[in-house]
């Protein structure tokens, strides 16, 4: 592998926030979906990236600067004398138990591959800087991925397809009543062991969207719903919205603003369980816009001889 420094167009000197700049840059350029199909395109970007992944790790960048590690993270030998042993006795502290990823996935939720793919369509971030073994025995590093998915996608369960650090593209599942910032661990995924070791995993973030009018509790789903006032003083049958599509609802007369109905196994799978929750229906009843002069009409009449406190039998007054 060339000097990581080269690839990435950096001096020695450069900052962490010059290598992310170069790195954000060079992987806009080269990134396997701008041309697929093109294996020089994507052999530069798995070169780009593991350029990337050694430089942004402190440790890992200042004993590739001291001549510890090589190009592609792996030992230098320098015979058997004591500066062998003090590298051995520094590898075994780096590469610690295994030599799992922290939550530094250099995307985080910025997603900013979304505005070149599909159109806009949010996916999930390139390779992230997992702490990871660079000895010459040592599990390969775990990456972080970051995907964006609506929140009926997320509760019916969806796919969405991510590009590795290697170059590869892969399909991840994500299963029916996902809750937002769930992370799926893709087994194998990451970057590559070293001395016969496994390699790392792919850990995948899930970022569930806003819906503009369902809510989650746990495995249930709220919504509220407006009625008219006819259908509040005389009862009917409405259609209301669900995640797997709208359903009829039975509006018993006389109902009220905040009265609520549930919907049974209407709600999203509960992963524990693997039970469906409910769906909570709050009523809303909402007046005529603009107000209809016969409605006034008959309410100025009807409240002469008419008249109920609701304010005294909510205990407000």
């Amino acid at each position: 592998m060339r000097d990581p420094y080269q690839i990435l167009g950096l001096t020695r000197s450069a900052s962490a926030d010059d290598i992310k700049k170069a790195y954000r840059k060079l992987a806009k350029e080269f990134h396997p979906d701008l041309k697929p199909g093109n294996a020089a395109n994507e052999e530069r970007f798995k070169e780009i990236s593991a350029a990337y992944t050694l430089l942004s790790d402190s440790d890992k960048r200042a004993r590739f600067d001291r001549g510890e590690i090589d190009a592609s993270g792996q030992e230098r030998h320098h015979g058997f004398g004591g500066r062998s042993r003090a590298n051995a006795g520094r590898s075994r502290a780096y590469s610690g138990a295994g030599g799992s990823a922290g939550d530094d996935s250099f995307f985080g939720g910025e997603d900013w591959f979304s505005d070149l793919f599909s159109g806009g369509r949010k996916r999930g971030g390139a390779a992230g800087g997992g702490a990871g073994g660079g000895g010459s025995r040592s599990r390969g590093s775990d990456i972080n991925y970051s995907v964006s998915v609506p929140f009926v996608e997320a509760a019916q369960g969806t796919k969405r397809r991510i590009s590795l650090s290697n170059g590869k593209s892969i399909d991840v599942t994500v299963p029916p009543g996902t809750e937002d910032q769930a992370k799926l661990r893709l087994k194998g995924q990451g970057l590559p062991g070293a001395g016969g070791f496994g390699a790392g995993d792919a850990i995948v973030e899930v970022h569930v969207e806003a819906h503009p009018f369902f809510t989650r509790q746990g495995a249930d789903i709220h919504v509220e719903v407006p009625i008219t006032l006819n259908e509040a003083v005389l009862g009917a049958t409405i259609r209301v919205p669900t995640v797997s599509g709208p359903v009829a609802l039975k509006i018993q007369p006389g109902s009220n603003t905040g009265s609520t109905l549930r919907l049974r196994g209407k709600g999203v799978m509960n992963q524990a369980t693997k039970q469906a929750g409910d769906q909570y229906v709050k009523l809303k009843v909402v007046l005529p816009d603009p107000p209809d002069a016969e409605l006034v009409k008959f309410m100025e009449e009807w409240s002469r001889t008419r008249s109920y406190d609701v304010r005294k039998k909510a205990g407000l007054e």
